[in-house]
């Protein structure tokens, strides 16, 4: 039987007419809004309210889960389950409604995205007994309580309510709320009330499964709960039977059998814990479950049931392991939470870490929170060596990477040519990627240094007090404990900062970019292999799993320190992402030349084009030449042009420099850029002072240069250019570390000292 004319307010389109079945329209009947208008002609372009949004290129073919929460981003269809923890307040009378509203507007987000959502609730009983409850304290007559006296009134009680009263009292009022809040965002909702009977009586089943797919297509918004008004007492041994039997005992149950008679891609239970912990939450050893797996079972002990609703922690997993047994993913995540509630359910689906996460697919290595404590393991017996143990492993390093150099250089070629083959990367980046046998000798070179200069890194007194008579108060260097070091690209960072924590006895957790991902196992494995001389092979450890770089910062259990490797853009993520964990940030290299009227002109360009053109990808090359107003239309500015040509560098102009040229180059978009490649900018100053001004407004306190036979307009740069290397008549390329004997781990030891000026070296070179 067809109900055309029932619908033609609600969804109508010129031409087009839906026929519907009654269960589908009495779901949505008593949500009528006469001011919804649908059309549905367009696959590409769904509408509500006449407000279009692009639908996302979501579908997957069903059956098999998801093996990695990188992957939730692709779920199409989606069930949301709300514990009665989470819409129920503290009193467990009547609803959280912020909460409530923080839900819905999630889901809202995602259906606007062209997901399919649905959302299994609890509620309606404690809706119910606010209410029931409000009508008893009414209903008391006036002269009951006069005759019972104040003292009495106080102490009347109220009668235990009936569950079942309760929720017919209370499931119209929420389904209302749910309507009201769902309209904000122009999206309409249908109540379905459900029973067991409903999946195992095959008519019913079909009837709802029919209802359920019509009101999707439709763009609304199921609300699913229990009919507990009517239904009965839970059979003790029918639960969970396999795949084909459930018991809907409890809305876990039900939301775990709707997930797979729906073929949903994702079930996310909201609960009142974190998660699945491996004993009871509170407990002093309970560990959060990042992903657990079929099987994991006996590893974990179940404490008692949340204080509201009839199901416990191990009612969820049970019917998680169901529907993921059904190919849905499922992640146990709180919902409660203050801080986290509001995005957990856009969280999860955008693949971060939060909760528990369901997976039939277990990986062959440790996971990150294995690595972390195998690291902090691994480091304190590190730090326990005596200091020539620690120099003869950085040593062992040292020879391995050049009578390895074969294999290094090997890997390293796959992934130059994957990075080439996909485009993925610019030419500057490549450069940094690239390894060669110069670079492996130079870095052996620079870990020998390190080790050589290590024996004092940790037990070195720096002070000592005399507090009170035979009472001395001494100052020792230690370990900081879990290093995290986040490079890009460069794949030679990996053994340098390993023999800087090998050094200082810490433990480290490496992750590297994907685009070094050969040559990163490779020198991982040589670190490990010298390590293991000593029996500290865990100390080091290269994060291989597909962990987000957001999700490593929120591991402040693990973590004592972060510190990024990367472009400025890197470091700030990082630095925003870090929840209670510091983070070593620096800023971008922009490094500057100034060229004073007295220069020589020998030197000049001798140090410009090594600055410049030796490795535009450093942080430490040039980025921006400063040029005094007076070489202007000089030969030796010819020279510097003229050599900057040859060398195939482009040139930027400043807005000064601009203003002198009638032809001039392309205007520079802004003088805080870091080129990292063979481009760079020119603007002209007045002289020191402005020089130096420039550089505080412009630089990020890298490396700063003058060029000058005048002692005295260099003692002024030298003293008043706040910037971590400052140097006179040198290229700004000698800011490194293998160059001052501290190993070939410059931005280590020079980025930390930016806006401190920690390391101010002053040089006199070239004479």
């Amino acid at each position: 039987m067809s109900c055309q004319a029932a619908l033609s307010p609600l969804v109508r389109s010129p031409g087009w007419c839906f026929v519907l079945s009654p269960h589908a329209i009495a779901a949505i009947s008593r949500f009528y809004l006469p001011h919804h208008t649908q059309s549905l002609r367009n696959e590409s372009i769904r509408c509500w309210s006449n407000i279009p949004f692009i639908t996302m290129p979501l579908s997957r073919a069903h059956g098999k889960s998801f093996a990695h929460r990188s992957e939730l981003k692709h779920a199409k269809r989606i069930v949301v389950k709300l514990g009665s923890a989470v819409v129920t307040r503290g009193d467990e009378c009547g609803l959280a409604l912020g909460r409530l509203a923080s839900i819905v507007e999630q889901v809202s987000v995602l259906q606007n995205q062209g997901r399919e959502m649905m959302i299994v609730t609890s509620g309606a009983v404690a809706f119910g007994k606010q209410r029931l409850r409000h009508e008893i304290l009414l209903s008391q007559s006036v002269r009951q309580a006069l005759h019972s006296g104040q003292s009495q009134l106080k102490d009347m009680a109220i009668p235990v309510l009936e569950a079942r009263a309760c929720a017919a009292a209370g499931q119209s009022g929420l389904m209302a709320l749910y309507e009201a809040m769902f309209t904000q965002y122009s999206i309409c909702a249908a109540q379905i009330l459900v029973t067991n009977l409903d999946f195992h009586d095959e008519q019913k089943r079909r009837n709802l499964n029919g209802t359920l797919h019509e009101l999707l297509r439709m763009n609304i918004v199921p609300i699913i709960n229990t009919n507990d008004a009517v239904v009965p007492p839970p059979e003790p041994n029918s639960d969970l039977q396999g795949v084909n039997v459930i018991s809907v005992k409890d809305n876990d149950s039900l939301a775990a059998r709707l997930a797979v008679e729906m073929k949903t891609d994702l079930l996310i239970v909201l609960s009142d814990v974190e998660g699945l912990f491996n004993s009871p939450p509170g407990s002093d050893d309970a560990k959060l479950i990042d992903i657990f797996y079929p099987g994991d079972q006996q590893s974990v002990t179940f404490g008692t049931k949340s204080r509201v609703g009839m199901g416990g922690m191990e009612a969820k997993v049970k019917a998680a392991l169901w529907a993921l047994q059904g190919g849905t993913s499922v992640v146990i995540a709180n919902g409660t939470h203050p801080k986290i509630s509001g995005h957990v359910i856009t969280d999860i689906v955008e693949g971060k870490k939060v909760g528990t996460f369901f997976s039939e697919v277990k990986p062959a290595g440790p996971t990150v929170e294995q690595q972390g404590e195998m690291s902090r393991a691994g480091g304190r017996t590190l730090a326990a060596l005596q200091p020539e143990q620690r120099a003869e492993i950085i040593y062992r390093l040292a020879d391995l990477l050049t009578d390895q150099r074969e294999e290094i250089l090997l890997a390293n070629k796959k992934d130059l040519e994957e990075a080439e083959n996909k485009g993925r990367l610019a030419l500057p980046l490549l450069k940094r990627l690239s390894l060669s046998t110069s670079k492996l000798n130079s870095l052996a070179i620079g870990l020998r240094q390190i080790a050589a200069s290590s024996q004092d890194s940790v037990g070195r007194i720096i002070r000592r007090t005399r507090i009170a008579k035979d009472l001395e108060l001494e100052q020792v260097t230690v370990p900081i404990g879990v290093l995290l070091v986040i490079f890009e690209s460069r794949p030679d960072c990996l053994p340098q900062v390993s023999a800087l924590a090998i050094a200082s006895g810490n433990g480290l957790l490496l992750k590297g970019g994907k685009e070094a991902a050969y040559s990163n196992q490779i020198l991982h494995h040589l670190t490990q292999e010298a390590l293991s001389i000593h029996g500290v092979k865990d100390a080091v450890q290269l994060v291989n799993t597909r962990e987000e770089v957001e999700d490593l910062c929120r591991l402040d259990k693990l973590i004592d320190l972060i510190i990024p490797r990367g472009s400025s853009q890197l470091v700030r993520n990082i630095q925003k992402a870090a929840k209670g964990i510091p983070v070593m940030g620096h800023s971008e290299g922009i490094c500057h030349v100034y060229v004073d009227t007295d220069a020589s002109v020998e030197k000049v360009t001798r140090i410009i084009r090594d600055s410049k053109c030796e490795y535009p990808a450093a942080c430490n090359a040039l980025e921006t030449l400063l040029i005094h107003r007076d070489l202007l239309r000089t030969p030796l500015f010819d020279q510097i042009i003229d050599m900057l040509r040859v060398e195939q560098v482009k040139i930027h102009a400043g807005p000064k420099f601009a203003s002198y040229l009638t032809f001039s180059p392309s205007e520079v978009k802004s003088l805080r850029t870091e080129y990292g490649d063979l481009e760079c900018c020119i603007e002209v100053v007045d002289g020191v002072h402005e020089a130096v001004e420039h550089i505080h407004k412009y630089g990020s306190s890298h490396t700063d240069v003058i060029i000058t036979e005048n002692e005295k307009t260099a003692e002024f740069f030298l003293q008043h250019v706040d910037s971590a290397c400052v140097f006179w008549n040198a290229s700004t390329r000698f800011s490194d570390g293998y160059r001052f004997g501290l190993g070939k781990c410059c931005s280590l030891t020079q980025k930390a000292a930016q806006h401190h000026s920690a390391v101010h070296s002053l040089f006199h070179f070239w004479d």
